[in-house]
C-alpha cells in the first residue's frame, strides 16, 4: 500500500518519519519538510534564511529523485519561515528550481522549527 522513499543523499530523518512516502493506491508522493541539513556533516548549512532555503531545496531534489521524480513533478508545496520578512529571498531562491509551471504553494509562519532554523519546505508529487 506504501513504500517509504529513502536516500542517504539527504538528511536521514530526526525523528519518527519516512523522508516520503510512495503509494501504490495513486501516484502521489508526499515528501517530508526538509531542513538545511548537510547530509554528511549533520550541520545547519547558511545563515541567512536564502542560504537555508539553497540548501533545503537541494535536499528535497535528493528525497525527489530518490522517489523517481523531479521538479517538474511537483504538484504542491508547503513553505514554513520562522520570519515572513524572510519571504522575498526565500521565494527568489525557490522559484529558481521551478522552470516552469510552479506547483501550488502555502506560506506559513511558524513559532519555530527544529534546530532552530529558518526554513523548511516540504512537497506532494504527482509521479507517471
Amino acid at each position: 500500500m506504501k513504500e517509504a522513499i529513502q536516500t542517504s543523499n539527504a538528511p536521514q530523518a530526526i525523528g519518527p518519519y519516512s523522508q516520503a512516502i510512495k503509494t501504490d493506491c495513486s501516484k502521489l508522493v508526499f515528501c517530508s519538510g526538509q531542513i538545511p541539513l548537510d547530509p554528511q556533516t549533520k550541520k545547519i548549512v547558511g545563515e541567512t534564511a536564502a542560504e537555508q532555503c539553497r540548501q533545503v531545496m537541494d535536499n528535497l531534489n535528493e528525497v525527489i529523485k530518490a522517489a523517481g521524480g523531479t521538479f517538474e513533478n511537483v504538484v504542491k508545496t508547503t513553505i514554513f519561515l520562522t520570519d515572513l520578512k524572510d519571504f522575498a529571498q526565500v521565494n527568489e531562491v525557490y522559484g529558481a528550481y521551478f522552470e516552469s509551471d510552479p506547483p501550488a504553494r502555502a506560506t506559513i509562519q511558524a513559532a519555530g522549527l527544529p534546530m532552530a532554523v529558518k526554513v523548511e519546505i516540504d512537497a506532494i508529487l504527482a509521479i507517471k
